[in-house]
């Protein structure tokens, strides 16, 4: 494969799409969207399309997007040293103004240093000049920490982009218009709520290298506030094509944010207040899928909790269209909702209760009960869809062996139902070991130990074996505790981080970090103090002080906070 092949390629992905707007590719001012993943993963992210439409409509800006290449491609381009390229114009990273990371999970960490090299930008934004592109980053990892990865970047989002992006790049123009050195520019980027800029916040350590806060520069806000507003426009696919992992939908955004305050839940507390769409801006968005011929994918925290799901349902079934729904929840899921995902070919209801005993869920505040579960099956054995796919949790705080056993029980007892009710499909645990979020009221919490959630994840395999309408899928144990470090990893990160995208990625991560004299454990298994300063401490999403804690504390009486409702003031959010 030689230069010319990595250039057919894109030019062929950019050819088998519809977009929905029209690129200058000689704008002013030139930005790329980059997903540190595959085009197939990454053009299923609706973040990406959001801010993607947003620039495109500025008269000043053109913005273009630039994906990790497959293995063997990524070979070829670091073989014939070739630059990454964009999709649109095949236009290298570094003749970008502004190089602009999408950063949605933790283990697309290692790909920021390693996509920044090939694309012939300083990883380091220490190392960069004036003719190097600035480096900003957004996504939810930018919004709840973004220590890790901030060594690589000159600016961080905190919050939502939209709108925001817009300020961004004025600031970034207007700098340039006016001679401004790039220390400047970036100084006057930490003026806008909602940008942080790491350079201008130099973490503290003690001798025992304990993180104790931040060296802020002078004229810099103490801390970055969350930006966020109402969801006046819609949010859906701009450019629809087949070869992605939802290639055959058009998202489509009904809601953002959550209010049912799930204690674990990282998005639930950093993007309050829940806020949905008009329901005249998601029927344009079903009609433009319907005029691409498309599947409509539902996107939101939960859908069913959407007030008026059962009308966008019906108007999508009207005409005859198909869709699907990225999340339900037992306790909202109505009749209509399922029969037309019977309707739309889906084989499988999936339902999250995230643990098997009620004591646990009551220390997590889920709020559904196993009678929730089983009438969702009787529910889904009405319209016809035969299978069920319950996603769980294992290593919660205060997780006792009891509750295992619960897991077990809860299975049985719902594969049993659904048998009774007439769906004769399969029952599927998805497990997943706990990973502790920022700002959370989990957030000072220890992981379970390694070996002790492998313990866990026999006994539910051997206790569930013999029943062959039960499946056991089990996610790797050992990655999750990479994205436990990175989670809630301090600035420190960086240099590893850049040193695995040097050797073996993600599986150099445990020789880089003994390397570093950081230990893994240290990070995962302690429990911090709530009046220790957290990495993250530096950025402000509108929570009352002490709220998370006084949450904590909740969350060990077993006691139930209600969802958001109009008028509350409890968590500070809504001033």
């Amino acid at each position: 494969m030689n230069r010319q092949d990595l250039i057919d390629r894109l030019q062929q992905l950019h050819t088998n799409e519809s977009s929905r707007i029209t690129i200058n590719p000689h704008a002013q001012q030139r930005v790329a969207i980059v997903y540190p993943n595959t085009y197939f993963v990454g053009m299923s992210n609706l973040g990406l399309h959001i801010i993607y439409e947003e620039i495109n409509a500025h008269p000043s800006c053109v913005c273009e997007r630039i994906f990790l290449p497959e293995k063997k491609e990524l070979e070829a381009y670091e073989k014939t040293k070739t630059h990454l390229m964009s999709v649109e114009t095949q236009r290298s990273m570094d003749q970008f103004d502004v190089v602009a990371f999408d950063m949605t999970f933790e283990m697309d960490y290692f790909n920021m240093p390693l996509m920044l090299r090939h694309g012939r930008v300083p990883v380091m934004s220490c190392d960069r000049t004036e003719f190097d592109p600035i480096v900003i980053a957004g996504g939810p990892c930018a919004t709840f920490n973004p220590e890790p990865f901030a060594d690589f970047v000159d600016a961080c989002i905190v919050g939502e982009g939209e709108g925001i992006i817009t300020d961004i790049l004025a600031v970034i123009r207007d700098g340039k218009f006016e001679g401004l050195e790039r220390h400047e520019i970036l100084f006057n980027l930490s003026q806008l709520a909602g940008v942080y800029v790491p350079s201008l916040y130099t973490p503290l350590f003690d001798e025992n290298g304990t993180f104790t806060g931040y060296d802020i520069a002078a004229g810099v806000p103490a801390t970055v506030k969350r930006h966020f507003g109402a969801l006046t426009k819609a949010g859906e696919t701009v450019v629809a094509t087949d070869f992605t992992e939802f290639g055959a939908m058009y998202i489509v955004e009904v809601a953002r944010g959550c209010g049912r305050h799930c204690r674990f839940c990282m998005a639930g507390y950093c993007y309050r207040v829940p806020r949905v769409r008009d329901l005249d801006i998601l029927k344009a968005g079903v009609d433009r899928a319907e005029a691409l011929g498309k599947k409509v994918g539902l996107m939101g925290a939960a859908i069913s909790d959407y007030p008026e799901i059962d009308e966008l349902v019906k108007y999508i079934r009207s005409k005859d269209m198909r869709y699907s729904c990225a999340s339900l929840r037992a306790d909202s899921l109505t009749q209509e909702v399922v029969d037309g995902l019977a309707d739309s070919g889906q084989k499988t209801i999936t339902i999250a209760p995230e643990t098997g005993s009620e004591r646990l869920r009551r220390v997590i505040n889920k709020g559904i009960s196993e009678e929730n579960l089983q009438t969702a099956a009787t529910l889904s054995a009405k319209s016809g869809i035969q299978h069920m796919r319950l996603y769980i949790m294992i290593g919660l705080p205060t997780e006792t062996d009891e509750d295992i056993e619960a897991i077990v029980g809860m299975a049985e007892r719902t594969q049993a139902h659904m048998a009774e009710v007439g769906c004769k499909g399969r029952l599927t645990l998805s497990i997943n070991p706990f990973i502790p979020k920022p700002f959370t009221p989990f957030q000072w919490m220890g992981m379970n130990h390694q070996k002790e959630v492998d313990r866990k994840l026999q006994y539910i395999k051997k206790s569930l074996q013999k029943n062959r309408r039960i499946e056991v899928l089990i996610e790797s144990p050992k990655e999750a505790y990479i994205q436990g470090v990175l989670a809630r990893g301090d600035r420190r990160l960086g240099a590893v981080l850049a040193a695995c995208a040097l050797d073996r990625g993600s599986k150099s991560f445990k020789a880089e970090m003994k390397a570093a004299g950081l230990d893994m454990d240290e990070f995962n298994y302690r429990e911090r103090d709530f009046k220790e300063v957290l990495p993250w401490s530096i950025l402000d999403m509108g929570l009352s002080e002490n709220y998370l804690e006084q949450e904590w504390y909740r969350s060990v009486d077993e006691a139930y906070t209600s969802p958001c409702m109009a008028g509350c003031k409890r968590c500070g959010v809504c001033k």
